[in-house]
Order: structure tokens, then C-alpha cells, then sequence
């Protein structure tokens, strides 16, 4: 590691002391119930925090709080995680004023202002119109963002996205696509894929390669 990295190593070391506390209070706190319940309470309060301060506290709190979660993450002020059962990669970027349910996001992914993953798209039963919505229960899916994807400002994702993908700001994914697809809309649809975007595109330069090469051939 060069010096910059390990002063930065060192920084989150000393945040992951300061978020040891706090981590402690609200795991004891969610021995009495509602896990989950004191867990956004706890995720509420550090997301007030503003600046780099925020953002290396946050990352030693999840670190410490989510299963299988990075330090080597950046989430932004206002961003609250609702569900302690998720999971964030290493380089993971989360805008501010996200709203993120029960999920695992891969590494390398980014994730724009205000964009909001919920925990799949059965939390609310409304099958018995007799009946509140509120009494007729639901059920909690955890959601799986891919690898080296980039939600766009505003997305709202309710079932998992593969990796490489992107979702265009705005974007409600209600449906799986494949590996690599570029989505837009409300539904979101699927408008190219990325891979396909690199093959034709490799594939014209190389066609636009050997004409040039055949015409200096033909050249008298």
C-alpha cells in the first residue's frame, strides 16, 4: 500500500474504534425486540451526520452492524438502511437521501441521489378488499443488486438487478433482465446491452479497419 492508502486505512481503523459504541448500544437494544426497528432508528441518527465525518462513520457503523459488509464503502448524508440484514461491497457509492430495504449490493456499484431499493414487491397484501391493507400483512425479500452497476437519481428497484447493469434516473424495475442490460422507464424496459453495445461496436471499427485496408490494396 502506498501512504495515502495506509493513512486512509488508519482513518477508518480509528472511526470503526468511535462506531464501536454506538454498534454496541443498538445491538443490546435489539435484544429486547424489534431488531430492525432499533437498527433504522440507529441508521436515522447517522445519517445526520454531514461531510467526510458522515461518510467514515457510516461506513465503520455498517461495517460493524451488517453482515458481510465493507468499510470501503461511501454512503451519503440523509441515506437510511431500513433492514440490518444487508449486506454492502467494498467501493460500493450510495447518494444522499437513499432509502435502502433488506439487499445485498455488489461491489463496485453506484448508486445516484434518492434512489430507493425495497425489499421486493410483496411487503403490503391486498388481496382482501374488506380488509385494511395495514392488518393483511406481507413479506420481506432480500433484493440483490449486481456487480458494477449504476442506479441513476431517483430509480426505485423492487427485485434484484444482475450484474453490470444500469437503470436510468427515474426508472422503476419491477422485473429481472439479464446480465449487462441498460434500463429505462416506468416499468422500466430494457433499451440495449452493454456487452452487445462493445460487440457492434468492436465489430464496425474492425469492419471500418479492413475496408481501409482493402481500398490501399485496390489503390493504383
Amino acid at each position: 500500500m502506498n501512504s495515502r492508502q495506509v493513512i486512509k486505512r488508519a482513518v477508518k481503523t480509528v472511526f470503526l474504534g468511535l462506531a464501536l459504541p454506538l454498534w454496541l448500544l443498538c445491538h443490546l437494544m435489539g435484544l429486547a425486540g424489534n431488531r430492525d426497528g432499533v437498527f433504522q432508528s440507529f441508521s436515522q441518527t447517522v445519517s445526520l451526520v454531514p461531510g467526510k465525518l458522515g461518510i467514515y462513520l457510516r461506513a465503520a457503523f455498517y461495517r460493524l452492524a451488517c453482515p458481510d459488509t465493507s468499510d470501503d464503502i461511501s454512503i451519503g448524508f440523509l441515506t437510511v438502511l431500513s433492514h440490518r440484514d444487508t449486506s454492502i461491497q467494498s467501493g460500493v457509492y450510495i447518494g444522499p437521501q437513499c432509502n435502502i430495504g433488506k439487499c445485498f449490493i455488489g461491489p463496485n456499484t453506484l448508486l445516484g441521489s434518492g434512489v430507493h431499493i425495497l425489499s421486493g414487491s410483496r411487503q403490503h397484501d391486498f388481496s382482501d378488499p374488506g380488509k385494511p391493507i395495514r392488518e393483511q400483512g406481507g413479506s420481506f425479500e432480500k433484493v440483490s443488486i449486481g456487480a458494477d452497476c449504476w442506479l441513476g437519481n431517483q430509480a426505485v428497484v423492487l427485485t434484484s438487478v444482475k450484474d453490470h447493469s444500469v437503470v436510468a434516473a427515474g426508472s422503476v424495475v419491477v422485473a429481472e433482465f439479464e446480465t449487462g442490460d441498460i434500463l429505462a422507464g416506468n416499468p422500466a424496459r430494457r433499451l440495449r446491452n452493454r456487452y452487445q453495445q462493445a460487440h457492434d461496436a468492436d465489430g464496425e471499427q474492425r469492419g471500418s479497419s479492413t475496408e481501409g485496408t482493402v481500398r490501399e490494396e485496390t489503390s493504383p
